[in-house]
């Protein structure tokens, strides 16, 4: 009985060490860094955790943005083809695209030449662990973008020294095989009262000023994205529902898009998505699958 007792102990912790296996960062061994497009870094346990579908929009439906999209997509062909690129900061308007603009541009690379180019996103939070995290990934062959949202420090923040040093400064410098993309709402990544106030209160003003915006011109190409106008917005909108071909005559959906707008307070390409995902819920729920 007690045998019996104890094997069903062991095949218990058998099937938990599995489950844990199955779901722990994987080690990121080169040959296991050519199983996915995309990762996930964990900076506490030094693992990468891949993505099998990115979340994201098609380049197609990012309207308003244009010359910007052109580009970031320049840009990361030109790294795709290993040809010199620069870092990319995309600071602006919230909801206009941003993060988007980023894996939409990795999405088309790797569709024109499949698997040219591996996302790699990094927390805010983790970026003390961002040279463990090169280190590893210059040891591969693969080329890989970096990619670290909603970017920005507080005026104590120090990790932004440790960023500049990584970007540019440091005395490994940036593997030839990463690239940097960060998206901020912030235009130099700091607020804008730890500036001033670096201009206002330090024993020489310019210099301190400098240090804080400094991180900004590590990034070769930065890109401003600004809030959209009402035609902008109402393009976006259009582009959505021919992308759901959904029926409903376009006064129809403009007048019902303002609406959306007007209650929200804002216009962008964020609100455009969230009233096209009420809409396609409302006209699925009033038309019935037979």
């Amino acid at each position: 009985m007690e045998l019996g007792w104890m094997e069903q102990l062991a095949e218990h912790t058998a099937r938990i060490a599995a489950a844990l296996d199955r779901i722990a960062p994987m080690p990121p061994t080169s040959e296991w860094l050519s199983q996915a497009d995309a990762f996930v870094w964990q900076g506490d346990s030094g693992g990468l955790v891949p993505v099998a579908q990115v979340a994201g929009v098609p380049l197609g439906l990012l309207r308003g943005i244009e010359r910007q999209t052109r580009l970031v997509l320049e840009n990361t062909r030109h790294f795709a083809a290993g040809r010199p690129a620069n870092n990319v900061m995309i600071w602006g308007a919230r909801g206009m695209g941003k993060s988007s603009l980023v894996k939409a541009a990795h999405d088309a690379v790797n569709r024109e030449t499949p698997h040219a180019l591996v996302l790699v996103e990094i927390q805010r939070d983790e970026l003390a662990t961002l040279p463990r995290l090169l280190a590893l990934l210059r040891a591969s062959d693969r080329r890989f973008l970096v990619f670290c949202d909603d970017l920005s420090f507080e005026s104590q923040d120090a990790d932004y020294k440790s960023l500049k040093s990584v970007l540019d400064g440091g005395i490994m410098g940036r593997p030839a095989n990463v690239l940097f993309y960060a998206t901020s709402n912030r235009r130099h990544l700091m607020p804008r009262d730890a500036v001033e106030n670096e201009s206002g209160s330090a024993l020489n003003p310019h210099e301190a000023v400098e240090e804080k915006v400094s991180l900004s011109d590590r990034f070769g190409l930065w890109i401003g994205l600004h809030g959209a106008g009402q035609d902008i917005y109402l393009a976006i909108v259009d582009a959505y529902a021919q992308a759901r071909a959904l029926p409903v005559a376009r006064e129809t959906l403009h007048r019902r898009a303002v609406q959306w707008a007007l209650e929200r307070g804002s216009r962008s390409g964020r609100v455009a998505a969230q009233f096209i995902d009420a809409l396609t819920a409302e006209l699925a729920v009033e038309t019935p699958s037979p």
